[in-house]
């Protein structure tokens, strides 16, 4: 049952909002109104599917765990400099990389944050390791770019891990209007090929960026080896 709206965005001259933020007893959610069915989403860090790809996800055999460097050699810090809702995050910090997220859209950042609380206060009565990968997660208050440049030497992470937004070209599935929707309330990242730039002069191991496996390179830049999936891939910028 609802216990109070937060939040609601109107259109310009629209007759109900597009979307619409709840509170509910599953925490804070994003709803979008102008479908025929009601789409939901919010930052999910234990429902069943997520503690399935938890425990049967293949571990450091899966290919971002490959990306980030976690198939040999000690844990890597990594810093998820666009970290949407905390999927591939929570990923990581599942195989025990300890993690520094940015989040600069505000929306977004709002359910991620509500998630993670979400999230604290069920494996607190259901699941203690839960509460061991989730204090591996820490959300930094700045955008990335500010965050990158302030650090100092001994704080700099071993990985810079990019997802930057990339346009949607089907709508055919559940899970294509739900990145339909979320492009459409984040926008496009259009300093990307910058951030790259930065994060390479950061990173004291190597850079990750998640694309589709057809978009092109960030900054037209050649990464120094690429991992391709089905739809996805991640190219790998290997830096010193």
């Amino acid at each position: 049952m609802l216990e109070r709206y937060l939040r609601s965005q109107i259109e310009p001259h629209a007759e109900q909002p597009s979307y619409l933020f709840l509170f509910s007893d599953q925490g804070l959610s994003l709803l979008q109104l102008n479908e025929a069915s009601l789409l939901s989403i919010r930052a999910d860090f234990y429902s069943p599917t997520v503690s399935y790809r938890r425990h049967k996800g293949g571990g450091k055999g899966q290919m971002i765990a490959k990306a980030v460097g976690l198939h040999s050699g000690p844990t890597p810090t990594v810093f998820d400099a666009t970290a949407g809702l905390g999927g591939d995050a929570f990923v990581l910090a599942s195989l025990g990389c300890r993690l520094r997220m940015t989040e600069r859209v505000p929306e977004v950042r709002a359910l991620l944050e509500d998630g993670l609380r979400v999230a604290q206060e069920w494996g607190a009565e259901h699941d203690d390791s839960l509460l061991d990968i989730l204090a591996r997660m820490l959300l930094v208050d700045s955008d990335a770019a500010t965050h990158l440049q302030a650090l100092d030497e001994l704080n700099r992470p071993d990985v810079v891990y990019l997802d930057p937004m990339f346009p949607v070209r089907s709508k055919s599935a559940q899970v294509k209007k739900e990145m339909h929707v979320f492009h459409q309330l984040v926008g496009s990242d259009p300093d990307a090929d910058e951030l790259l730039d930065l994060a390479c002069s950061c990173a004291r191991k190597r850079v990750v960026v998640k694309r589709p496996r057809i978009a092109p390179q960030l900054a037209n830049t050649p990464p120094s080896y690429t991992l391709e999936g089905k739809s996805n891939r991640f190219d790998i910028y290997v830096c010193g």
